[in-house]
């Protein structure tokens, strides 16, 4: 049997995500009620980190202590990757001692070319274009909420970064319709828009995006490494900050979503977070039992 990895969404079906959002809920329960299961007994995960993180080294660290697995941090400063090592040979030498590798960097080729030398699954923890593992925790949060997203109307409110770029690929494999409310200059990439045009649509006005929607999501103004666009970037973007005012045009049963971290005041008002509609904090948590779901399907099998 072939290594299976996960760089994007589109790496598995729509058929094996919908049983990995199943199996996250099925393991959140395990987990809530005290039961014991422990898949990766002897398996290590290796976690290579060109960009820090809070939530992603946490959820993936305690995933793997849950399953009774070990994980092992590498950052730029721990690995030859950091000074000049080929990718295709760390991933030969590193692929012949850890189980899995998830790697959290900024040029997605990097994933796409570790994962071609590689003899073990490999993860995409999130590059400068994509974010799939967040985009479990986020279908996961929407079902234990509103039930199945197949149908719904969802829109992304922002840039068209890394996270919009995967939402695109979740209306694909989840079978929503996606609007993109972004300033002229901010589009999400232009071949992903073509691609998927029977599922995105633009829409430069946010009042008029979010009339009717089930999810409005969104994300920071300015990603890691654009810092020193933030200014720019604020004026830019200043009408897209989302708002108990702005959800009050979303379905009345809409429910808002953030990847986290936020900036308060910016992308979203101060009270947004605090608003009942906000579900942040539930997604935020389901990083680790869609993760979990994802990391037992590539090492065990469906269970």
């Amino acid at each position: 049997m072939s290594t299976r990895h996960f760089l994007t969404l589109m790496d598995l079906s729509p058929k094996e995500l919908g049983y990995l959002i199943q199996r996250a809920v099925e393991l959140k329960t395990m987990l809530h009620t005290g039961q014991f299961h422990e898949p990766l007994r002897g398996k290590t995960l290796g976690m290579i980190f060109e960009k820090s993180s809070t939530r992603t080294r946490v959820s993936f660290e305690v995933a793997m202590t849950q399953f009774g697995g070990a994980s092992v941090f590498l950052s730029p400063r721990d690995t030859q990757l950091g000074r000049g090592e080929p990718v295709e040979d760390s991933a030969r030498v590193l692929s012949r001692m850890v189980d899995a590798v998830m790697i959290r960097t900024f040029d997605h080729d990097t994933v796409e070319q570790f994962a071609e030398y590689s003899r073990v699954p490999v993860i995409n923890a999130l590059t400068d274009e994509f974010h799939p593992c967040q985009l479990l925790a986020d279908m996961q949060t929407y079902m234990e909420h509103r039930g199945a997203i197949r149908g719904r109307k969802v829109v992304w409110i922002g840039d068209g970064n890394n996270m919009c770029a995967s939402y695109i690929n979740a209306a694909e494999q989840f079978d929503f319709s996606l609007t993109v409310a972004c300033p002229e200059g901010f589009d999400p990439p232009a071949p992903l828009m073509e691609e998927f045009a029977h599922r995105v649509t633009l829409e430069r006005d946010p009042m008029k995006a979010v009339a009717g929607a089930h999810l409005v999501s969104t994300d920071v103004w300015a990603s890691m490494g654009q810092e020193e666009e933030q200014a720019e970037r604020a004026r830019q973007f200043a009408d897209y900050q989302v708002s108990p005012a702005l959800m009050d045009r979303a379905d009345p049963q809409a429910v808002f979503m953030h990847c986290l971290p936020a900036h308060r005041g910016e992308e979203i008002s101060h009270d947004m977070l605090d608003d009942p509609r906000s579900v942040v904090w539930d997604q935020a948590e389901n990083r680790l039992h869609a993760q979990k779901a994802l990391l037992e399907f590539l090492l065990a099998g469906q269970s």
